[in-house]
């Protein structure tokens, strides 16, 4: 009884992404390569390649590896401010990707067109309900509610208080993913009875056997607890800085001391606004690396959710998902038969 409650509350999530489960994987830049989400798809989940910083030449060797590890459907994420989102729009065209994820803000003019002209279906992300009409009324295929729970980029909105203002609204005209925070299959159930086609999970995926994350990482992730996972700080109101979620450690305090350089930059008309948000971005994607490949968990970013606290051991991808269902499961079981 329970198990088929939840296949039929996954259905229209599970349909639209072309999988057995409704659950998707959060892009995470350097973890959300080849391997992990060739493991989530072949799990029966939905795999998506964090494109972030990717130059063109590098997305095109990542989607054809992981077209070699899984003959399943999976995404890809690319960002917004990309100075070369065109382009690798194009390289998703060419691989015949069925699905694109655009995080970083509203599509640019003549994104969405670009991406569903090519036949894939396109999700943004929503983290307001006046944006999510917005981008309804554009034209996108799909949302990801994601609330500041999440790891690396975060609103200032809780994903209760999202979800509880968005799904009455918006559930019924298109599919909406829910994010952020979610650690536990009876949290999945809770928003699938709510009205969302299905959820997305990133913190929970990064200690997958499959994940090439340094082990130093996947230690850190192990040892903490939810409120270890803290938002950074903005130095400067000019500066279109969105908070990111991490672990705290040296490296937060470096990314204060990187604020205010680039600040100075802008001070001394030594940038534009646009090249001082990039310079920002890059930051991120070379902190990020220095912890998850090279394993400098106290320099590097340690972008973790506050999920983290339910991560308590490194184990393969499907055990992570069969988990996630059977929790779920019983928890739809457990309310019907009260």
């Amino acid at each position: 009884m329970s198990s088929a409650a939840l296949a039929r509350l996954m259905a229209r999530g599970a349909a639209f992404l072309g999988t057995d489960v409704a659950i998707m994987a959060g892009a995470m830049s350097w973890v959300s390569e080849r391997h992990l989400v060739a493991a989530i798809s072949n799990a029966g989940g939905f795999g998506v390649i964090a494109c972030g910083a990717m130059t063109p030449e590098l997305l095109d060797a990542e989607i054809a590896g992981t077209r070699a590890l899984t003959d399943k459907p999976f995404g890809v994420n690319l960002i917004t401010m990309h100075p070369q989102l065109f382009d690798l729009i194009g390289v998703c065209a060419k691989h015949r990707v069925g699905h694109v994820v655009l995080a970083g803000g509203l599509p640019p003019a003549g994104s969405l067109d670009a991406i569903k002209g090519n036949g894939a279906r396109l999700l943004c992300f929503a983290p307001a309900l006046s944006l999510a009409k917005k981008l309804i009324r554009s034209g996108v295929d799909a949302l990801v509610i994601e609330g500041m729970e999440a790891g690396g980029h975060i609103g200032p909105v809780s994903t209760s208080v999202l979800a509880q203002e968005i799904l009455p609204e918006i559930a019924d005209q298109l599919p909406v993913f829910i994010a952020g925070g979610i650690g536990r299959g009876e949290a999945i159930a809770g928003y699938l009875e709510m009205g969302a086609a299905g959820v997305q999970l990133g913190t929970r995926f990064v200690c997958a056997t499959e994940c090439i994350a340094h082990p130093a990482f996947k230690k850190a992730f192990i040892r903490a607890s939810a409120r270890d996972a803290v938002a950074s700080v903005q130095i400067d109101p000019r500066l279109p800085v969105i908070p990111v979620r991490a672990l705290r450690n040296a490296g937060s305090d470096l990314f204060t001391v990187k604020q205010r350089e680039v600040a100075q930059l802008l001070d001394e008309g030594k940038v534009e606004m646009a090249e001082a948000q990039l310079q920002i971005e890059h930051y991120w994607a070379g902190a990020l690396r220095r912890a998850v490949i090279d394993g400098d968990v106290e320099n590097g970013s340690m972008m973790a959710g506050q999920s983290v606290g339910m991560v308590k051991a490194e184990e393969p991808v499907a055990d992570i998902i069969a988990a996630l269902l059977a929790e779920a499961s019983a928890a739809l079981s457990a309310r019907s038969a009260a």
